[in-house]
């Protein structure tokens, strides 16, 4: 999960460095989280089915390799051109981390432990931010940030040998079956996919059936928090540098910052996350998150409040994936988590291409205090469409219990 975001965090951490010294214009910034999400969101349909299908040692082998590749082309880019198609080559990670993720949790962990493990693993993409935000950042200062980029991609290849020699062995995708042995090494049945989704999943059958509908509405909920997310993700260390006067080092612990709240609350709030109170839990995380733009809009009055800030953005916006992708791990049908995992998240993907451009055109302009003011508002829209996807959903389980 750290390194299927990672080009996300490295590319906002390191952008003063970038519109310096690679002619990057702000709203160019912008563009290449468009690239690498738009890239992902048109992918994550298809990249459901085809963890549901290869099985997620394969798929998560594949992302490793795929990030590698795009960082190290990051790395490499002369201009803006080359910088574009990297980030998109970097979305087709994006696109395979939850459903491959989510069906490993599936496959090998049993129930009454997910909610939290799959915290911890969402927790992963804040990994990556705090990665970015302070020894990538301070590496960038020794060896410059060509040099950070191509550490990174190097880190993502070992990752890569190191799931493909520990990760149990998928089941076959011809015969349906897992190899002869994987069970003793995964302590699994020897059919872990559907069988094991069938048996653990927190939600009856008739309730699993009816989720259709609701990753519709949680993909809505992501569109939008996504935007604010990226947006923040993005402009933040920018935001310190132009407007705050800090020094780009400094600026980029603010991303650090960001990552280790997001670590804390993505487990924290996914082990809360229980059937009754989890489907209320992304609703009140937008309000939360609504909160942290609004101390943004005051940081040029007082500066400390920036990094309380990034705080609230880490405990509540981040937050709100991870416990998106609980609720679609307890309701999803038999053999269909990777692909509902994978819609959730083409809605997320959608709002990280759509938000950063709309901000880059302020920031260019200088209008900071705007963009946070669009944040909060996208930010509120997420938890508006939330609060009432949870409203309908207890009314459907209400009338489904009445004889």
């Amino acid at each position: 999960m750290a390194f299927s975001m990672m080009q996300l965090f490295l590319l906002g951490a390191l952008g003063p460095r970038l519109v310096d010294r690679l002619g990057v214009t702000e709203t160019e910034l912008g563009l290449t989280t468009t690239v690498g999400f738009g890239t992902a969101a048109v992918l994550s349909p298809v990249g459901g089915r085809i963890v549901d299908r290869a099985g997620p040692r394969r798929s998560l082998v594949a992302l490793l390799v795929l990030s590698a590749a795009a960082l190290g082309l990051i790395a490499a880019a002369p201009g803006v051109g080359l910088l574009l198609a990297a980030v998109a080559l970097g979305g087709v990670p994006q696109a395979l981390a939850n459903p491959a993720t989510n069906k490993a949790i599936l496959a090998a962990v049993p129930a009454a432990r997910r909610g939290t493990v799959t915290g911890t693993k969402q927790s992963g993409v804040q990994l990556g931010a705090f990665a970015a935000g302070l020894p990538l950042a301070a590496a960038a200062g020794l060896v410059g940030w060509r040099g950070a980029v191509g550490a990174a991609a190097g880190a993502a290849l070992l990752a890569a040998v190191w799931a493909w020699r520990s990760l149990p062995a998928d089941p076959d995708p011809a015969a349906g079956r897992t190899p002869t042995g994987a069970a003793g090494r995964n302590g699994a049945d020897p059919a872990p996919g559907r069988s094991r989704e069938r048996s653990a999943g927190a939600e009856p059958a008739p309730v699993a059936a009816r989720f259709g509908g609701s990753v519709t509405w949680l993909a809505g909920f992501s569109l939008f928090l996504g935007a604010g997310i990226a947006s923040v993700n993005t402009y933040l260390v920018l935001f310190g540098v132009q407007r705050l006067g800090m020094g780009p080092a400094v600026a980029g612990g603010l991303i650090a910052v960001l990552g280790v709240a997001g670590i804390g609350g993505r487990v924290g709030w996914s082990r809360a996350a229980v059937p009754g109170r989890a489907e209320w839990l992304p609703g009140g995380l937008a309000a939360g998150a609504v909160g942290a733009a609004a101390l943004l809009v005051a940081a040029p009055y007082a500066e400390p409040l920036v990094w309380a800030a990034a705080v609230a953005v880490g405990v509540f916006a981040v937050s709100g994936n991870a416990v998106s992708m609980v609720l679609v791990m307890q309701r999803s049908a038999p053999g269909r988590a990777g692909r509902d995992s994978a819609r959730v998240a083409a809605g997320f993907f959608a709002g990280f291409a759509l938000g950063p451009p709309l901000f880059g055109c302020l920031a260019e302009s200088g209008r900071y205090g705007t963009g946070w003011g669009l944040v909060a508002a996208e930010f509120a829209l997420a938890g508006a469409v939330a609060l009432t996807w949870a409203a309908r959903d207890r009314r459907t389980r209400r009338e489904a219990a009445t004889p």
